[in-house]
């Protein structure tokens, strides 16, 4: 049996929802929890803690 193929605006459906599916993923907000918090001995944190203790040096 042959590959049927989709009618315009069937398409036109197909590659809408898809990139709205893309967009809806990417306009996804960050909230205050559990994977968006930052770890207590991340990077940042370090850096952070070396520039006031190099800041209070002087």
């Amino acid at each position: 049996m042959g590959v049927t193929r989709l009618k315009r605006k069937d398409r036109k459906n197909k590659t809408t929802s898809r990139l709205e599916v893309q967009f809806l993923k990417l306009a996804t907000n960050l909230e205050p929890g559990s994977r968006s918090a930052e770890k207590k001995g991340n990077q940042i944190a370090i850096n952070n803690a070396a520039l006031l203790k190099a800041a209070a040096a002087k």
